[in-house]
């Protein structure tokens, strides 16, 4: 156990410079602030970058060495008096727990390219045309929707929600529901039941999650983890939600809550479990998303 806490806790960083191996969330501007009013007031991803805080402050704690933290970049391409009003709105929701980049695009600079360069592995806006350019460049993304009233999410504990099918896994299966309907689908699944999905586009994110929590695994305290990650698929427990958890089993990666809906709506359960952030690629289960205030 002490060589697995020794290597949980590899590399070093000062508190006054970002961390070289962090996981590293890029954000547009607008969905950590509303930037219609003055001074701009908290955007929709504001929750999930405070609660970030709190992650950092934990992994300092347990292994204070350590240069695997969570740092968040802000890419704007706004004229100067925006950019300082965001300096200003950064003061009010980091402390020295979380390291916030301001990165300013210049003309003619690619979305992807600035990405790339600042190694995201997550990036969040209301532009779904940027989220599409990062997508298609490899990186995980998602367009944030702001529900009317945001529901009251837990502050020292992240929580993330991820679909099953085009989130985690590739969208084969799911391209067999839409093609050939329910029952060949759930034919489909029994017939590969043993055979492991290819990645989706938040693999990825899931994986960089799962080694900080490993960190604290390894320390014998699960149950002191910061992070919390929920699997939230229109999968039922028969073949399908077999192969899924199957799957992930085969890339090394544990969920820390499973939960199969067999097709039933999953607003409900995201209502009860209130996690940071959900992500999903069908517009009804983002409506109902919106509607249990996350």
């Amino acid at each position: 156990m002490k060589k697995m806490s020794e290597k949980s806790c590899q590399g070093s960083t000062s508190s006054s410079n970002p961390p070289m191996g962090a996981v590293t969330i890029c954000v547009s501007p607008r969905v950590l602030f509303n930037m219609e009013t003055q001074p701009f007031s908290p955007g929709p991803a504001s929750s999930f970058v405070k609660v970030l805080e709190v992650v950092n402050k934990e992994l300092r704690d347990l292994c204070p060495e350590s240069k695997e933290l969570i740092k968040v970049v802000i890419i704007t391409n706004d004229q100067v008096n925006v950019r300082q009003g965001l300096i200003e709105s950064i003061k009010t929701i980091k402390d020295h727990e979380l390291f916030i980049e301001l990165r300013s695009m210049e003309d003619g600079e690619s979305l992807i390219n600035v990405l790339k360069a600042n190694h995201a592995d997550l990036y969040l806006s209301d532009q779904s045309t940027e989220v599409e350019e990062a997508l298609g460049g490899g990186i995980a993304a998602a367009t944030m929707f702001t529900p009317e009233k945001m529901a009251a999410v837990s502050e020292t504990q992240l929580r993330v929600a991820f679909d099953g099918d085009a989130v985690l896994f590739s969208d084969e299966s799911e391209q067999v529901f839409a093609r050939e309907g329910l029952d060949k689908f759930n034919e489909h699944e029994k017939t590969h039941e043993n055979t492991h999905m290819n990645q989706g586009p938040f693999k990825g994110f899931l994986e960089s999650l799962g080694k900080l929590q490993k960190k604290f695994y390894d320390k014998g305290q699960r149950k002191k983890c910061p992070i919390r990650t929920y699997l939230v698929t229109s999968r039922g427990a028969g073949s399908s939600g077999t192969r899924a958890l199957k799957t992930l089993r085969s890339w090394d990666l544990e969920m820390d809550e499973a939960l199969l809906r067999s097709g039933a709506p999953k607003g409900p359960m995201l209502e009860k479990i209130r996690p940071h952030i959900f992500f999903d690629d069908q517009m009804s289960h983002v409506e109902g998303a919106k509607a249990a205030g996350v």
